[in-house]
């Protein structure tokens, strides 16, 4: 993964968590979603390494503005301080609350740092 791809797999996953995007549920979601949501907010652990990663949000490209993308995703962050989605849906884990979906957001966020070593 490219430091790009990277960037806009996490603006695109923000802009789904603040409901820019919409995605349909995942069947097997659906039928795990909850559980797999309740063991990865259990703790301050870490998001596990090499978790799948929605269909949706797999980014392909490989060449883009990285500044550009790094600024977006800044953004994008700052504005989950004013958020007031009480009604978001994910497509694996289905309907979350605010306090679940700031876990999961401080989570990926922390995850894809990692990455690089942030």
């Amino acid at each position: 993964m490219t430091i790009y791809q990277m960037l806009k797999h996490c603006t695109q996953w923000e802009e789904m968590v603040l409901s820019k995007q919409k995605h349909k549920r995942l069947f097997v979601g659906r039928l795990f979603g909850k559980i797999a949501m309740k063991d990865l907010l259990k703790d301050e652990s870490p998001i596990k390494r090499n978790l799948p990663t929605l269909p949706q949000l797999r980014i392909v490209e490989n060449k883009g503005d990285v500044a550009a993308e790094k600024e977006k995703w800044i953004d994008l962050i700052e504005e989950h301080a004013n958020s007031s989605n009480t009604e978001f849906v994910h497509s694996f884990f289905g309907k979350m609350t605010k306090e679940q979906v700031g876990q999961l957001a401080y989570k990926h966020t922390d995850h894809h740092l990692r990455q690089f070593n942030c």
